[in-house]
């Protein structure tokens, strides 16, 4: 049904691409800090907008995808107006936007959808990956031969082809000319010990090298084995920091975990990864010795090839 009070508020215009992910979360804050403002507990809202308290929760906490007229609704009872109402309306609009991840559902993983989600409307990637190759960066020859690894101990939880076809979405979307400035370091360990099939990652070192060379925004770095790390602890796990076109969107550190990746948007706990980051990145190799350190490698994985042929 139209309603004439919808027509006299501002019209909601979309500046730049965002991440749904990240909106959601930014809506959940916003909605529970009106809340509060108003005086009112999540109980006594979830009864007048006739939902359950859980309802209320879930959309306070981002764990789910929002109604627009729910949140018109919410906005209401709250008395919200101005352009107040039209910020969070806009904010809640694109918090429920579906992005092309959406349509591969469970079928490219859980971990890598959450990522796809952020990515999209990411400005700077920086990521610190201690014991895997990145996934924008993968061959898709890599990424079969981690798939067989990962059958072989029984915990593949996606379906490889639409994985990796989703996969290639996602690094046609970060290395696109107009995408985010991208940078991983990488650990050493990673293109010495790693199980993959000699040739495989021979051609994978080589990606690398070639992809940092045609896109200027893209840069690896690789962190010696043999290096001290000064003034932090070590980390526990990879991590990824992001950055977004719009400048309210505050900045995220995801930290990927064995069985799950924690979300951090609080300024104290991104500082801190971001301290960390900038000591990894003050030990590790320059941009120019990390390339050559790659292609040494995938040359000496070519020569060993070579000499153990009949």
């Amino acid at each position: 049904m139209f309603d004439p009070c919808l027509s006299a508020r501002p019209a909601i215009r979309r500046t730049t691409v965002t991440s749904p992910f990240v909106r959601r979360r930014r809506l959940a804050e916003e909605l529970r800090a009106l809340r509060e403002a108003k005086g009112m507990t999540a109980e006594a809202l979830s009864q007048l907008i006739y939902h359950s308290r859980t309802k209320v929760s879930r959309l306070e906490n981002a764990h789910i995808r929002p109604d627009l007229a729910e949140v018109m609704k919410i906005l209401d009872i709250l008395d919200v107006t101005g352009e107040k109402w039209n910020e969070v309306v806009r904010i809640a609009r694109d918090a429920a936007e579906r992005g092309w991840w959406d349509s591969y559902g469970d079928a490219m993983g859980a971990r890598q959808r959450l990522y796809a989600d952020v990515e999209s409307g990411a400005s700077t990637i920086r990521e610190y990956n201690p014991t895997a190759m990145p996934g924008i960066l993968q061959t898709p020859e890599f990424t079969w031969a981690l798939v067989e690894l990962t059958r072989a101990e029984g915990q593949l939880d996606y379906v490889p082809e639409r994985a990796i076809e989703a996969r290639l979405h996602r690094q046609r979307a970060v290395l696109d000319p107009h995408g985010p400035h991208y940078e991983v370091i990488l650990d050493e360990v990673v293109i010495r010990r790693l199980g993959v099939p000699p040739q495989v990652l021979r051609v994978q070192l080589r990606h690398l090298v070639a992809t940092v060379e045609a896109h200027p925004r893209v840069r690896v770095l690789v962190l010696p084995m043999d290096t001290r790390i000064e003034g932090t602890l070590l980390p526990a796990a990879g991590f990824t920091l992001f950055t977004f076109r719009d400048l309210a969107d505050p900045p995220m550190a995801l930290v990927n975990t064995v069985n799950t990746d924690l979300v951090h948007t609080e300024s104290d706990d991104v500082a801190r990864y971001t301290r960390r980051y900038d000591h990894l990145r003050h030990a590790a190799l320059s941009p120019i010795k990390s390339l050559a350190l790659l292609a040494e490698t995938a040359d000496k994985i070519a020569e060993n090839q070579a000499g153990a042929r009949p």
